[in-house]
């Protein structure tokens, strides 16, 4: 059975335009990349050693040295070079891609004759190839090398680097599977799974589509592949601190995955794995592995994800911990996880046009990804909480993994090069279409180039997103088209209005699940015209999320919004809202303020503390109340102005 699908226009085709995102897409060409090129080569004061190239030097011959890093350093690289690749798709840059060719030609040459491709097993470990799946990550730096061949491939159409690719994957192929002299496993942290669908999408060889199908049909099986391949290393680990073997949720590995019902274990894994798994399901008519994607979507959104889109609410595993479990002072959520789920919910909706998989994807990236990176570029989290008290860091070590101010690279250097391939790539998450079909799914300005059936069509979006709920279409083609244009009404408005021609469209005649269809002949110059009002919401969490009894978070269209001490004094605990009216709180653009930003303005309350002496506890003792003005910021525009106190969630009185 077949799955009818949607795909996203390619980046050739979408010139972003927005002033919101051209910002932060410059951001990456100019600075990011840059940035990160050089701290990938060590030449970035005062931040982590990298030693990614020098490695790939090394393991190509051309310098000599040891092995320096992660497991996964390679990854870092790979990302790196994906991010240049969708850049190069957007717009030509000689001197980046002379760069990124030097790059290839390295790793053309640190490859091994069979196409194995792995710097920390050909220098460190070279008679340990494949032997410990479950923890090294061979299979995860292969399938982040694939992404960034088949994105470098597309870009500029040289195919040095999509055959190193494909013969990494041919090596892959040899090596794994159900024959006899094969190995009849899976990867310990998901990825080589969709890189190897990509791989097919680019090539048409079915043995990568097949082969990627393998790795998820084998996850979970009995007995354990992880413990065979335990036993037969000699009880060999190579991260002690983590029982990976045997602790087979943490990577997805405690069932089969058409089988599972809730997202558990490291957060990143998950939705990558759940990323091939939508793949899979959308290229073979899997309906069972579909409705498994489905079910875990449920779970992670409804019961296990923070209002700011991010995922992975313990930091012990990186991981899920259960239904409700939402800390806002010791989450994790790691910005990869976010990334991870806007990937996910891309793909359900190529398969499904709901408009939920594009409200989370909009959720996560205007919060905790932007979140992510501080305003220049060159400072990052890892780790995304919701409440910070900078100064229980170093002292309480459950709150140790939170950073209450940006780092400038880490020794798991992951995230900075995961948010500067997806903020290249955003063009890819605007728009679906299917037949004659277009949907719109984030409202970001740009130009783009839509081919509907063989004629042309420019659709020409302007979006004030995502200070003011207004979004407008205009068509632009040389003769009359007849196409159906979907646009999706989000969540949070409660009174959207939509215009075609000036003429005002009942919304309840055109929507079906989240997206309002308009199905016309156009004509050149038709113009459509969006509004979504942005209200001031009193976000309340479901009564079984214990961190949020009594307490209330603002949101304003896809922005969450957050008190940061730079604005409100410390001691935000102590904090309260006054219950009222939204039309009570006041909104501002504060030009001057971190880059231009809308703030929102509320009464609130602080509980004093004075006449406490020495005592830590009093019986029937006086409180009382002084009236502050409160000002909230966007979440993502945190910790730009140092250390500081910072929370989302308020008591409200």
């Amino acid at each position: 059975m077949s799955i009818s699908i949607s795909r996203p226009l390619s980046l050739k085709d979408v010139q972003i335009t927005d002033d919101f995102w051209s910002a932060y897409i410059r951001l990456v060409r100019e600075v990011v990349v840059p940035y990160q090129w050089e701290a990938l080569n060590d030449r970035v004061e005062g931040a982590a050693p990298s030693h990614a190239i020098k490695n790939f030097k090394i393991a190509a011959g051309l310098e000599t040295g040891e092995f320096y890093g992660m497991v996964f350093q390679d990854s870092d690289v790979s990302k790196w070079l994906e991010a240049v690749g969708y850049l190069l798709e957007t717009g030509a840059d000689p001197e980046l891609e002379q760069l990124a060719d030097e790059v290839i030609d390295i790793i053309d040459k640190a490859q091994h004759k069979d196409g194995y491709l792995n710097t920390y097993f050909t220098l460190k470990e070279p008679e340990s190839r494949w032997t410990n799946l479950a923890e090294c990550h061979e299979l995860y730096c292969a399938g982040h090398f694939i992404e960034a061949a088949v994105a470098y491939y597309n870009a500029t159409g040289k195919r040095k680097v999509l055959d190193v690719a494909c013969r990494l994957g041919d090596c892959i192929d040899q090596v794994f599977g159900n024959g006899p002299d094969q190995i009849n496993g899976y990867d310990g942290h998901q990825e080589i799974e969709l890189a190897l669908v990509k791989l097919y999408n680019v090539t048409q060889n079915e043995k990568y589509l097949s082969l990627s199908q393998f790795f998820l049909d084998e996850r979970g099986k009995e007995p354990s592949f992880y413990e065979k391949e335990f036993h037969k290393r000699n009880m060999k680990v190579h991260f002690p601190m983590l029982d990976i073997v045997h602790d087979r949720a943490y990577s997805q590995a405690h069932v089969p995955v058409r089988e599972q019902q809730t997202a558990e274990g490291h957060a990143v894994r998950a939705v990558y794995m759940c990323t091939g798994m939508a793949d899979v399901a959308a290229a073979t008519g899997d309906t069972e592995l579909l409705e498994a994607c489905r079910r875990l979507w449920r779970n992670m959104v409804s019961k296990r994800m923070y209002i700011t889109g991010a995922i992975g609410s313990m930091e012990h595993g990186e991981a899920f911990s259960l239904d409700y479990d939402l800390p806002n002072d010791t989450a994790y959520a790691e910005t990869c996880a976010s990334i991870g789920l806007i990937f996910f919910a891309q793909r359900m909706l190529q398969i499904e046009a709901n408009s939920e998989y594009a409200d989370v994807m909009e959720q996560a990236l205007y919060n905790t990804v932007i979140s992510g990176m501080s305003r220049d570029g060159k400072r990052f989290f890892y780790v995304n909480p919701l409440e910070v008290w900078p100064e229980a860091i170093g002292k309480n070590h459950t709150v140790n993994h939170v950073k209450a101010e940006r780092q400038g690279w880490f020794g798991c250097a992951c995230c900075p090069p995961n948010i500067a391939r997806l903020l290249a790539s955003l063009g890819q998450y605007i728009y679906n279409i299917q037949g004659r079909t277009v949907y719109a799914n984030l409202y970001i300005g740009n130009q783009a180039s839509v081919d509907i059936e063989g004629q042309q069509v420019k659709i020409v979006q302007q979006s004030q997103f995502p200070w003011e709920g207004l979004a407008q279409f205009q068509i632009e083609t040389e003769k009359e088209v007849a196409f159906t244009l979907a646009l999706r009404i989000p969540k949070w408005c409660r009174e959207a209005k939509l215009h075609v021609q000036g003429e005002t469209i009942s919304l309840a005649e055109v929507c079906t699940n989240g997206y309002a269809y308009i199905n016309r002949t156009w004509q050149p110059g038709d113009r459509v015209e969006l509004v979504l009002p942005m209200q001031v919401g009193r976000m309340i969490g479901h009564p079984n999320v214990r961190a949020n009894i009594g307490k209330v978070a603002l949101q304003r269209g896809p922005l969450v919004y957050c008190l940061e001490e730079a604005d409100n004094g410390s001691s935000l605990h102590r904090v309260f809202v006054e219950r009222e009216t939204e039309s009570e709180d006041e909104t501002r653009f504060e030009d001057e303020l971190l880059g231009g930003i809308q703030t929102i303005n509320v009464r609130g309350k602080r509980l004093e503390s004075s006449g406490w002496g020495d005592h830590l506890y009093r019986d029937n003792a006086e409180t009382y109340m002084n009236k502050v003005a409160l000002k909230f910021i966007p979440y993502y525009a945190w910790a730009n102005r140092g250390s500081g106190e910072m929370t989302v969630w308020v008591k409200e009185q």
